[in-house]
């Protein structure tokens, strides 16, 4: 019996058995592990418990589950839960691929523990059964998927600063500002705010910083230092000396791939003249250990065999700058992604592979030529395309730290989607809200609004972008450093369950407005059923839209404020009420809201008839508790319909050349480090159009994504990188190939001495190399991916 920590060491290439799961009564491998899901959280019972759903327990077992399968293939794999709450991004479709992976199971039971069993320690547990009532099963292994408690000394933290906590013991903060405390001046960020993921954790850290910049701005830059690094040596004439670090990664790459005999492999290779291994190539201490070894070998080439450049590569770049050598003498080895992951049972096969990879990066370190990045004026001014709560928080926050802000909304008033929302599970007033922060930026001096807008053309690069917008029959020129989009969603119109096609069928907002405005024909309804999932987890949109369940939570228990008597019945699938929200899922259940589960295979049928005389909709259901079809006679039917990325969202992506998710969302450059950033650098994310997001979670990120962008604009310049594309003028036969290969516009037609030949903006290049496949001549190369570069690594892979 392990905790789902515990199960994170064992897993660990850094942990008590180096990656291999093992057991600690007697270091067998268990062949099968059963992982146990809300333990400590969704509890209200005598021993203790949490009343909350912990949030990020359903994935991190998941998780687990795909990473075990990873180190052996064969260990069968069962998962006890209540619901599956894969509510975040991408998060469907991650516990779809645990789901199909062959000797996996997922149950929805209750368990207890039967009993260990003397010969072979191992445990039965006992579950129920949909046929074959309860039955007890043996495991090797149990792992207990613990939730999150608030910190062990957070009381007397508390008290230090003077904040308050809220029943659960985690911080109070403002329901419309997570990260302000009660306490002005103090804000927070994390988890200590309830559960939550890393990229909620990351974006609300930058939030935070934002909202202490609107009180600090004044001092801005008064105590930063400028970094020196150390002067560069001209090492172009020099005979190339090559340097190569191969990281264990832990076990990620070491428990594969024979990292010491690929060291001495390395040292019999033309140029190389020094090899070493290390434990973590990343680790502070290890790119000390890099730039030490470069000044005491008088190295001036480097090959780090490791992990994807994508993530590291700016790391090991700034460890040559440490060393005194020009940062473009480096060269990584993917050993990791391209090698040890994906050879997992070819130990023999991926040793030579890294060993092959690794000659090949030795080869093209030795053709690498010294490049220079530029320092590029930064425009201290912000657009923000999106008038909604999202757009707006952001637009003040900004504005608030003297920066000009331009807000572009393409209708006639703010507020987006939020104009169609009232009330919050919290009870905020959400029109009130949203009318004092309409006031803010209309008063606001250094906010200018543009309704009635839409966006022509945009332009540049980061620091300098150009931005043409239409608004009220004007043209509008906007010069800005920075941009953030937040163009919000849309919520799907359904085509089943007869909406449209009879009244009585609405959606939730529509739900929302009715009850808003106080319709009695709805609030004397004796019954009311909500269908959950409608539109999303499924083919057309596989992915979960987060806020339904919460919404109808929400509706049902104002419903049954106003009118106790209506029989509320919530058709689910899982219910994924996760974090705070589990308390107000519980109170609904309290107050007789019936919650049936259905299957997508067996989905409720909705039909309008007439039974004594009075026109129902009936709803026939599968309940998977009684085995039987339900049929439910009800005045009203509200549809969970799924929220979809807006129009403008997919117009904003064509302008700003940003990349979306496969499901239409913006894609922001990484999901943990970056969840505010796009990878085109300069222009930032948040809100509904990044994902479906509650209100207190899409002003958390609507900070986050002002923090990003003031961190640029705190700057006067912002440097470019030097891997960008050069013509060869007297090659070039003015084909214009390379104009139409390239989507960032940095190429055109200039008059030279020599004629009208295609240049490079080297400010607008982003290196991505398309113009040069395209060019007939070989007029035109990509610096640092130069042919004789790339040609190199084929000779000396075959």
């Amino acid at each position: 019996m392990v905790t789902s920590l515990d199960y994170e060491r064992i897993l660990s290439p850094s942990g008590p058995y180096e990656g291999q799961v093992l057991r600690a009564s007697d270091k067998k491998h268990p062949r099968k592990i059963a992982w146990i899901q809300c333990v400590g959280s969704r509890q209200v019972n005598p021993e203790g418990g949490n009343s909350y759903c912990s949030a990020v327990c359903c994935t991190y077992a998941q998780k687990q589950v795909i990473l075990t399968k990873e180190h052996d293939a064969e260990v069968e794999c069962t998962i006890f839960h209540n619901d599956v709450r894969s509510y975040n991004k991408d998060f469907e479709r991650y516990f779809q691929r645990a789901e199909k992976l062959p000797g996996v199971r997922f149950i929805r039971s209750y368990v207890s523990i039967g009993k260990e069993i003397p010969e072979s320690k191992n445990v039965t547990i006992r579950y129920s059964t949909p046929d074959a009532g309860v039955k007890e099963e043996e495991f090797d292994m149990v792992v207990l998927s613990v939730g999150l408690n608030p910190p062990t000394e957070v009381k007397s933290l508390a008290n230090k600063f003077g904040i308050e906590l809220n029943a659960h013991g985690f911080c109070q903060t403002n329901p419309v500002n997570p990260m302000e405390t009660s306490r002005p001046g103090i804000f927070m960020s994390g988890a200590f705010q309830g559960p939550l993921d890393i990229p909620e954790s990351v974006f609300t850290a930058s939030g935070a910083g934002s909202q202490c910049g609107e009180l600090l701005d004044y001092r801005r830059g008064m105590l930063s230092k400028e970094r020196i690094y150390p002067e560069e040596r001209d090492v172009s004439q020099e005979e190339p000396k090559v340097g190569v670090f191969i990281c264990h990664c832990g076990a990620n790459i070491g428990r594969i791939v024979n990292v010491p005999s690929t060291v001495e492999y390395c040292l019999t290779l033309p140029n190389v003249v020094y090899a070493q291994e290390q434990l973590f190539s990343c680790a502070t201490n290890s790119a000390k250990e890099i730039a030490d070894m470069a000044k005491e070998k008088g190295l001036n080439r480097l090959v780090v065999a490791a992990c994807s450049p994508r993530t590291l590569e700016p790391l090991f770049r700034d460890t040559l700058r440490e060393a005194g050598i020009n940062q473009y003498y480096l060269e990584m080895a993917n050993i990791r992604e391209h090698c040890s992951w994906v050879h997992a049972k070819e130990k023999e096969e991926a040793t030579k592979k890294a060993q092959d990879i690794i000659r090949m990066s030795v080869a093209r370190a030795c053709h690498l030529e010294p490049l220079q990045e530029f320092a590029l004026p930064v425009n201290k001014t912000v657009l923000v395309v999106g008038g909604g709560l999202a757009g707006m928080t952001s637009a003040l926050s900004v504005a608030n730290q003297g920066h000009q802000v331009y807000l572009v909304e393409k209708d006639s008033d703010l507020g987006g989607i939020a104009r169609r929302i009232h009330y919050t599970l919290e009870g905020l007033d959400v029109q009130a809200y949203l009318s004092d922060v309409i006031r803010k930026v209309y008063k606001h001096p250094l906010i200018r609004v543009y309704t009635d807008a839409a966006i022509t053309e945009a332009s540049g690069y980061v620091g300098n972008f150009v931005t043409t917008v239409t608004s009220q029959g004007r043209v509008i020129e906007i010069k800005h450093g920075a941009a953030i989009l937040a163009t919000g969603a849309e919520v799907y119109r359904p085509t089943e369950y007869l909406y449209g096609e009879d009244d009585r069928v609405m959606t939730h907002l529509e739900l929302e407005e009715q009850i808003a405005k106080g319709d009695e024909k709805l609030l004397n309804s004796e019954s009311l059923v909500m269908i959950q999932c409608v539109g999303c987890r499924n083919e057309d949109r596989n992915y979960c839209s987060r806020i339904c369940c919460s919404e109808s939570i929400k509706n049902a228990l104002k419903l049954k404020e106003l009118n106790p008597q209506m029989d509320i019945y919530i058709l689910f699938r899982d219910m994924r009420t996760y974090g705070y929200k589990e308390d107000y899922y519980r109170e609904a259940a309290n107050k007789e809201v019936r919650f049936i589960r259905y299957e997508p295979q067996d989905q409720p049928q909705v039909e309008a008839v007439k039974e004594g005389g009075r026109s129902v909709l009936r709803v026939t259901v599968t309940d998977p508790v009684l085995g039987k079809q339900l049929e439910i006679d009800a005045d009203a039917l509200a549809l969970a319909a799924a929220v979809i990325p807006s129009e403008g969202s997919e117009e904003a992506t064509r302008l700003f050349k940003v990349t979306t998710s496969p499901d239409g969302f913006f894609k922001e450059a990484h999901v943990k480090l970056k969840p505010v950033e796009f990878s085109v650098d300069g222009i930032y994310l948040c809100g509904t159009a990044h994902y479906p997001k509650l209100i207190s979670e899409t002003i958390s990120q609507a900070y986050g994504a002002a923090g990003r962008a003031l961190t640029l604009l705190s700057r006067d310049t912002v440097v470019a990188s030097g891997s960008v594309c050069e013509v060869k003028e007297s090659d070039c036969i003015s084909c214009g190939a390379c104009i139409t290969a390239c989507t960032y516009g940095a190429i055109e037609f200039q008059e030279t001495p020599l004629g009208r030949k295609a240049v490079v903006n080297p400010v607008l290049c982003k290196g991505d190399g398309l113009c040069n496949t395209k060019c007939p001549t070989g007029a035109i190369a990509l610096k640092h991916f130069t042919d004789e570069e790339i040609l190199i690594q084929i000779d000396a892979a075959v």
